[in-house]
């Protein structure tokens, strides 16, 4: 697969991004993971004290027949709060930051001009705040964040933060 059927977005926990993505027609894998820092192959630990310039991601690999790039962004929009500043609910830090990591041209293009669109709705009452930038590290974490949501849906997080958006974007028609 060419890097243009890959997307890499941050929308606060990478466990929410995951559950969402694993809901939405045309997205083949989706792996949490962390991109955009400093150190190489950081581990899940080493990202939480936010001194590793990381977000928390999830990397999504697509079939542009059925979903294209501008249609993951749609998604992306409407899963998360993107006018909040390094945070998402109660997680805070620059891990848990707001950003598209865009593979190539045709990518930030579209980022832009998505993220200029969503701006315009004035569906948020502040200024989207989402961070596009070049992918310059990325490496996958730890296997125990994998599949997060469905191996652990009785944990408090997954039933109180992560259930009631998937919820929602069941609600909208936006995911399956």
């Amino acid at each position: 697969m060419s890097q243009s059927n890959v997307a890499t977005l941050g929308g606060g926990c990478f466990w929410c991004v995951e559950a969402v993505y694993q809901r939405v027609e045309g997205v083949i894998q989706v792996k949490p993971g962390y991109a955009g820092g400093h150190i190489k192959n950081p581990t899940y630990k080493e990202i939480c004290t936010g001194n590793t310039g990381h977000a928390e991601v999830a990397q999504l690999t697509f079939d542009n027949k059925i979903i294209t790039y501008e249609q993951i962004l749609n998604v992306f929009w409407q899963a998360h709060d993107p006018t909040t500043l390094n945070r998402q609910g109660n997680d805070k830090g620059t891990q848990y930051r707001s950003v598209i990591f865009y593979h190539d041209e045709k990518q930030k293009e579209i980022a832009m001009n998505s993220k200029k669109n969503a701006d315009k709705s004035n569906y948020w009452p502040d200024p989207i705040v989402t961070e596009i930038t070049e992918i310059n590290s990325y490496s996958d974490a730890e296997d125990y964040h994998n599949n997060y949501y469905n191996d652990n849906k009785n944990q408090p997080y997954c039933m109180f933060v992560i259930k009631p958006k998937l919820d929602k974007l069941d609600k909208l028609g936006i995911i399956d």
